[in-house]
């Protein structure tokens, strides 16, 4: 995975070539259209974050489209949310459709196939990450992409006002204190996220899925725990280490190696936090159960492709924008 320090990038109105080339390096590859008779002009605002972009995009009536085609190039598995600002758009993805106002956000997967259409001058905020950044398993997600969360309903009364304010002062995205803000963005991301699987998986849901989220959470509430190890998990629940590495077998990866990234996971946004810039590297990772210093920076290395302290100091020597 590439941990890009922090950057700002601005493209000045573009027509539809250079549009579809912008887009495509610096999100991903997209087939772009015009609507109706108007030329095509759009403008981009990027703050790059760690792994994390956010971008403003102002742009004439178009049509946006995901091909089966352009994600069989293999250029990483991203969510992208958006949070429409100005004009209204539709997105469509897994025989879903959101209408989307302004003030109404939604996410998508990267890695299907889908359609935005703009019909009209618009502003949107895009943010895009990585699916590792999120808790919460891609199965589970395929059930909320391409719906509509307004603003003046449920935690979006809360959730969306940050988001707002947070495309108004793009500037403040950027830096090290700016990686904190983005991060507990996502956070209230996956909370409103959650909210919404709950009452519509209810009485639907496998006893070993319902097993497996229990589990999930169980793991992130005990990260911290040097003696979290899948024994200790399946005594927690009343179940044998077997039956605990069945139920896991369908996530995507082992129990073992999901608590591992999560622990990291945290590990990298704590040593890229200033919160945290006087603690050394080992006290950091002890703070999230990884007490084995030459352990934990052999780890950290094979999935960040750097040590964690090259990786601190490359993000917080990050110098801040004039």
């Amino acid at each position: 995975m590439r941990l890009p320090g922090n950057q700002i990038r601005e493209a000045g109105s573009v027509g539809l070539a250079d549009w579809r080339a912008t887009i495509g390096s610096q999100i991903v590859p997209l087939q772009i259209d015009e609507v109706g008779s108007v030329p095509f002009r759009g403008r981009l605002k990027c703050r790059q974050v760690e792994d994390i972009s956010v971008f403003e995009i102002t742009a004439t009536p178009h049509v946006v489209s995901r091909t089966e085609e352009l994600i069989r190039r293999g250029d990483g598995r991203y969510y992208k949310l958006s949070l429409q600002l100005c004009g209204d758009a539709v997105l469509e993805q897994d025989e879903r459709r959101a209408d989307l106002c302004p003030g109404d956000l939604a996410i998508y997967d990267t890695h299907r196939p889908y359609r935005l259409t703009f019909i009209e001058n618009s502003l949107t905020m895009v943010v895009v990450f990585p699916h590792e950044l999120v808790d919460l398993p891609r199965d589970e997600i395929a059930e909320v992409t391409a719906i509509r969360f307004p603003a003046d309903q449920g935690l979006g009364k809360v959730i969306n006002p940050f988001f707002i304010e947070l495309a108004r002062n793009m500037e403040q995205v950027a830096g090290v204190h700016g990686g904190r803000l983005v991060r507990s963005a996502l956070d209230l991301l996956v909370t409103m996220l959650s909210q919404h699987l709950q009452p519509h998986q209810g009485s639907r849901t496998r006893p070993a899925r319902s097993l497996a989220r229990e589990v999930r959470e169980y793991v992130l509430a005990h990260l911290a725990d040097p003696t979290l190890t899948p024994p200790t998990i399946a005594q927690a629940h009343y179940i044998s280490t077997r039956h605990l590495y069945t139920i896991f077998s369908t996530e995507g990866q082992s129990i073992s190696a999901w608590i591992r990234s999560r622990r990291l996971e945290h590990i990298r946004r704590d040593l890229a936090d200033p919160v945290w810039a006087d603690r050394p590297v080992s006290a950091v990772a002890a703070r999230w159960g990884l007490l084995d210093a030459a352990h934990f920076s052999r780890v950290f290395k094979a999935e960040f492709m750097e040590s964690p302290s090259v990786y601190r100091e490359r993000l917080l020597a990050t110098p801040r924008p004039i």
